[in-house]
């Protein structure tokens, strides 16, 4: 089942759930635990019986001030890890890179969606999803990965962050993407201070109205401890990730993007209940 007809399944109650497979030695939360396909295989394979309905495999951190890596370097950590899942697991795959030729070595590895931070923006970017047919995730950042959150600013970021997506999406689309393979997402915590993601939270109902399906990833995040100092270890983030996972699911997201699966998936469950239950 594709993500699109998963998304559109009369049965789905809650937002998908995407986890997170980091094959990366300086991820901000996990980096360096994966970096063995068989460890990180194992780690998808986890995820996916906690409930995720994709797995998304990264090769290159982009973490704030975060070094750019080779494409032949990402896929040598990435493509053992798609094709060890594509046999082993009915879960969708993800690959989360801003590179075109990893993207399409990773589609042949038995990957179907396209997870891209920089939004197709290089100069091969939408062609190349086009060609590929896959599902693409347009996510915004301002300036790169490595000084994006040096002094972020805007004159209204909600609405910088709507025409970009929008942008990016016509520029998909004008290139031969499907509009129902397009995802958008507002890139909490890339180029963006706590105020900047707290107005985007604010206005994702504003995001989803246009048609597109929504992704929220802010999982771990920066911007959580920003707000909670007594908990500044990524790995204590965890309330405030499903926090704003339930807040995205009451707001119209798709879908979210996690490092702890299971009580995200049971998070969203009771959420489900409990919204009809007082229906």
């Amino acid at each position: 089942m594709s993500l699109e007809q998963r998304l559109a399944d009369p049965a789905r109650t809650r937002p998908l759930v995407m986890g997170i497979v980091n094959v990366t030695p300086d991820s901000f939360s996990d980096g360096g635990r994966h970096l063995d396909p068989v460890v990180a295989i194992a780690a998808g394979l986890r995820l996916a019986a906690e409930g995720a309905e994709v797995l998304d495999i990264g090769g290159e951190s982009t973490r704030p001030g975060a070094d750019p890596v080779s494409d032949q370097q990402e896929m040598d950590r990435i493509l053992p890890v798609i094709e060890g899942l594509a046999r082993q697991t009915d879960r969708l795959l993800s690959v989360d890179t801003l590179k075109p030729a990893v993207a399409r070595a990773a589609m042949a590895a038995g990957a179907s969606i396209w997870n891209d931070v920089a939004a197709l923006h290089g100069p091969d970017g939408p062609d190349t999803a086009a060609e590929l047919g896959c599902t693409v995730i347009l996510m915004h950042m301002q300036g790169e990965p490595r000084s994006m959150q040096a002094a972020p600013r805007y004159d209204d970021v909600v609405a910088e962050v709507e025409a970009f997506l929008l942008a990016r999406a016509e520029a998909a689309m004008a290139a031969g993407v499907r509009r129902d393979r397009i995802w958008l997402d507002p890139g909490i915590g890339f180029g963006k201070t706590v105020a900047h993601n707290l107005a985007l939270l604010a206005a994702l109902p504003r995001l989803s109205a246009h048609g597109f399906p929504v992704l929220l990833a802010t999982s771990r995040k920066r911007f959580i401890a920003a707000l909670d100092p007594a908990n500044p270890d990524p790995g204590h983030r965890l309330g405030g990730s499903l926090a704003t996972a339930l807040w995205g699911a009451d707001r119209g997201c798709a879908m979210v993007r996690c490092h702890d699966v299971a009580a995200t998936v049971q998070a969203l469950t009771l959420w489900s209940a409990m919204q009809g239950a007082f229906a």
